[in-house]
């Protein structure tokens, strides 16, 4: 018996915070593979970007290697090469129609690598790069909504295909400061892409359902029915924007912010006691003061409300909460905080629950169970599969309740 260990590693880089998740498996070629388990994880502070873009390559450079060598440490390997996800500030999306003669009675395999071929043939802009070329379904004479046309009977096939570009200058900054830790980019996969993969359950998005990620710079919003990406876009605030709303509400530095709404943070202004005291520093060096618990809730649950608010008011507009047939799911570093499912409940009266990464992975899962990693999780369990496609070992899709969906990004 034959038995193999491959491992792939998954890098966010954010404005608040550098993940790193290194996933292995193990694949006993006599009995078929087994199940991913987490080997390492690295967490550091981000202190060269802001809203999502490198300003500052050394200090973006340092975050990269301090998280990956305690990755390594964890993991008790080296890692050589990264999946890196890209914010969706920095990227556009459009569409694009593939349309072939099939070449036998039915549709083939090399039918459809042809109709795919065909649909990303388009120019893009030297500025531009791109990033994901994603079917959105088949049609076989005319005949639409058919997910895997192969064997059907016909003799036009088409497709359509969602084009992601990103910004040529985002995507050479990230392998900069990648490449100047001493690792290497193996692909820039769109952050919502791979949180969808690490936290998605295949009913929801085949049912229709928004996926909200609360992060520090922005909060980004991937609406998925089937297997269409219907809508992506971002809302330019996120978790500091909360930190910097207690900085003027409560009167404190930074970093006590940061503190407070770690410690005593709700989302919701009921959930606090009215009659609870919050310590907090005074106005003099070394002075401390005590403020109300419910001033603090009201501060947040306010700011919360506002981006909860404008993700409403773009789905409604854009007529995509009718097809939000299973709702909200919930993820990112600021969507933690308790009351946030029930304020989001309020907003959009849908169901909502928080996304979990790391659901039926071994080893050490336990540690990337918060929603801080899922994106990470994400980007390493798709590089697995990238991985396995490619021909370059035995990973397997790690995170299988996404079944099919995206076999055909490239």
């Amino acid at each position: 018996m034959i038995t193999s260990e491959r491992f792939v590693t998954g890098l966010d880089i954010t404005s608040t915070h550098t993940c790193a998740v290194v996933l292995s498996e193990s694949a006993k070629h006599e009995t078929g593979p087994s199940a991913a388990r987490v080997l390492g994880v690295g967490l550091s502070a981000t202190e060269g970007m802001r809203n999502d873009t490198v300003t500052n390559l050394e200090a973006t450079r340092e975050a990269v290697h301090t998280c990956l060598r305690e990755a390594e440490l964890m993991a008790g390997r080296e890692v050589d090469s990264v999946f890196v996800g890209l914010p969706g500030r920095h990227v556009d999306l459009t569409y694009s129609t593939g349309i072939v003669a099939i070449s036998g009675a039915e549709v083939m395999a090399g039918d459809v690598r042809r109709v795919q071929e065909v649909g990303r043939a388009v120019p893009i802009s030297t500025e531009r790069e791109l990033l994901h070329a994603i079917p959105q379904g088949y049609s076989v004479d005319h005949r639409p909504g058919i997910q895997d046309p192969v064997g059907m009977s016909g003799t036009r096939l088409e497709t359509e295909i969602c084009i992601v570009t990103a910004a040529s200058t985002a995507c050479r900054d990230l392998r900069k400061a990648v490449d100047r830790a001493g690792y290497r980019v193996r692909e820039i996969v769109l952050r919502p892409i791979a949180t969808a993969w690490a936290v998605l359950e295949e009913r929801e998005r085949k049912g229709g359902v928004a996926l909200i990620e609360v992060g520090g710079a922005s909060t980004e919003v991937a609406v998925f029915e089937g297997d269409r990406i219907m809508r992506l876009f971002t809302v330019p605030y996120g978790a500091r924007s909360v930190s910097g709303d207690i900085v003027k509400g409560l009167g404190v530095p930074p970093d006590e912010a940061e503190r407070v709404k770690e410690r005593f943070g709700v989302a919701l202004t009921k959930l606090a006691q009215p009659d609870d005291k919050i310590e907090v520093s005074g106005p003099m060096p070394g002075a401390k003061r005590r403020v109300s618990a419910e001033l603090l809730a009201h501060i947040i649950e306010q700011r919360m409300d506002e981006i909860f608010g404008l993700i409403y008011e773009d789905l409604d507009e854009q007529n995509l909460l009718e097809i939000l047939g299973t709702g909200l799911v919930l993820t990112g570093a600021g969507a933690s905080m308790p009351g946030t499912l029930e304020l989001a409940q309020n907003v959009f009266n849908l169901p909502v629950r928080m996304g979990e990464p790391g659901v039926g992975m071994s080893g050490l899962a336990d540690a990337v169970r918060r929603p801080k990693f899922a994106t990470s999780v994400g980007l390493a369990a798709y590089g697995g599969q990238r991985t396995r496609r490619n021909g370059r070992g035995p990973l397997r899709r790690v995170v299988k309740k996404t079944n099919a969906w995206l076999k055909d990004f490239f």
